[in-house]
């Protein structure tokens, strides 16, 4: 509509132009004398005007018949297409000329126009191949997506543009939300075109949303093949599937193979958690203590997570409290000074019965970044020191409102996950979360981050009063 009252004003105004510049050439006084084999003409100045443009136009069309009496010329002398190729040179032209304007209307975001170009371009140029494209592209801007959809249907018949049209199907599959559908497509593009990265992406993240660990193994490493992913990147998302893969198998109840998995998972990135946590478990499973405890040694050392704390302790599940704290010396020396370290260090000392030294170990966490965690732990050492049910009151109050601390936040939209896993559940994206403290306002409560992880059914029942302080505070106020 706009579109069209533009030209409306733009022919009127041209019009306008020329009635004005030709009330001015009529006041002009002068002109000129021609003589033509004797003929005298005497023209005004805008009668010179229309002459100098008949004679282009003149011009114009003296060329144009000279082009064809040529072809004809040919046509006489045995060139049988000599006629037919100069009208097709025209219409071609003028096919080409509808398809660029097609291409800039679609970039514009006039689609209606690029359809309209591509319809003229298509009867013109008579190469399906070149215009569908464009008919495709411009339906899918004017919403008209049954059209759409049929055209890309149409570049399935030719060797040369199958791949965009299983591609353009591929992606309104996916706009409708026909991730089955989708996925099948991305498969049949894959193969068409395996180092095509945009349809490489596709694939892996439709593989990892429908748990297909092993066919999105198999697309991360064409990715890397294909020069498309560097290798610690793809090292890495490759441990984040094969651990998913392990955790598969172990729900289907084959424990060594789930075992194996893990541990492959935990050899290609060391410092995966998850990938940590479930191999030691399966060493521990298989008896090999020591084993279980070099891979949750290491991967401490470059990540102290309490799911590490949790299942170190797992190893040694009957020791008594001052045994278990000369045990975990091994991690607690690597990372002293992270808040991981210094709460899992005042837990142990908490299971022990050694309040002074949870005070000590905890040190300044609470001022300097306190988390609920933290706080609370505070709370049960005031407790175990025989402090007021005020004091303890205040540190639990204050545990309710402190930020949760590090949890798993996905770094392409910032979601809180209560557990890990490969794939953002809020925007989907593939190996995104990280063990980080979230934006403010975030919360949730991840399972590895329970209060006193390694205390709770691991201490005396005087000790259990110590975990259960907050219960205990709320009775008593009632």
């Amino acid at each position: 509509m706009l579109f069209s009252l533009i030209k409306i004003l733009l022919f009127v105004a041209a019009v306008t132009a020329l009635t004005f510049g030709a009330t001015q050439l009529m006041e002009v006084s002068g002109g000129a004398t021609i003589n033509i084999a004797g003929i005298e003409l005497t023209l005004s100045p805008l009668q010179l005007v229309f002459a100098f443009v008949a004679l282009v136009v003149a011009v114009w069309l003296g060329l144009k018949l000279l082009k064809f009496f040529v072809a004809a010329f040919k046509f006489l002398n045995g060139d049988e297409t000599a006629i037919s190729r100069y009208f097709d040179r025209n219409r071609e032209k003028k096919g080409y000329e509808a398809l660029a304007e097609g291409m800039m209307a679609l970039a514009s975001g006039e689609g209606h126009l690029a359809m309209t170009k591509a319809q003229r371009a298509d009867k013109l140029l008579k190469q399906p191949q070149l215009t569908n494209l464009l008919t495709a592209q411009a339906a899918e801007m004017t919403g008209d997506t049954k059209k759409a959809e049929e055209t890309y249907k149409k570049l399935l018949d030719n060797d040369k543009t199958r791949f965009v049209g299983v591609r353009g199907i591929m992606k309104q599959k996916l706009a409708e939300g026909d991730t089955d559908t989708a996925l099948k497509l991305a498969e049949k593009a894959f193969a068409l075109k395996p180092k095509h990265e945009e349809t490489q992406d596709v694939l892996l993240k439709l593989q990892a949303d429908k748990a297909d660990w092993k066919g999105a193994r198999a697309t991360l490493g064409a990715k890397l093949k294909s020069g498309n992913l560097p290798r610690d990147v793809h090292k890495r998302r490759d441990a984040v599937l094969a651990l998913s893969e392990a955790k598969d198998v172990f729900e289907e109840g084959n424990s060594i193979e789930a075992r194996e998995a893990a541990i492959e998972a935990n050899r290609l990135s060391p410092d995966l958690i998850p990938a940590a946590v479930m191999a030691a478990r399966g060493y521990i499973e298989a008896g090999n203590a020591r084993y279980a405890a070099r891979v949750l040694t290491k991967t401490w050392g470059a990540s102290p997570h309490p799911d590490i704390a949790a299942a170190f302790a797992e190893i040694e599940p009957d020791e008594t409290p001052a045994a278990r704290i000369k045990r975990f010396k091994a991690l607690i020396k690597q990372t002293p000074n992270h808040p991981e370290t210094k709460m899992l260090l005042a837990e142990l000392n908490i299971a022990a019965e050694d309040f002074p030294a949870a005070k000590r170990a905890l040190g300044d966490l609470n001022e300097a970044d306190p988390t609920s965690r933290s706080l609370t732990l505070m709370a049960a050492i005031e407790r175990g020191q025989g402090a007021d049910d005020v004091v303890v009151r205040g540190w639990l109050a204050r545990a309710l409102t402190a930020p949760r601390g590090p949890q798993w936040v996905c770094e392409t939209c910032g979601n809180v996950h209560a557990v890990w896993g490969p794939t953002c559940g809020n925007c989907g994206s593939f190996d995104t979360l990280a063990w980080k403290t979230p934006p403010a306002g975030e919360v949730a409560m991840p399972s590895g981050t329970e209060m006193l992880p390694l205390i709770v059914g691991q201490i005396a029942d005087n000790s259990d009063d110590v975990v259960d302080a907050e219960v205990i505070n709320n009775e008593d106020g009632k």
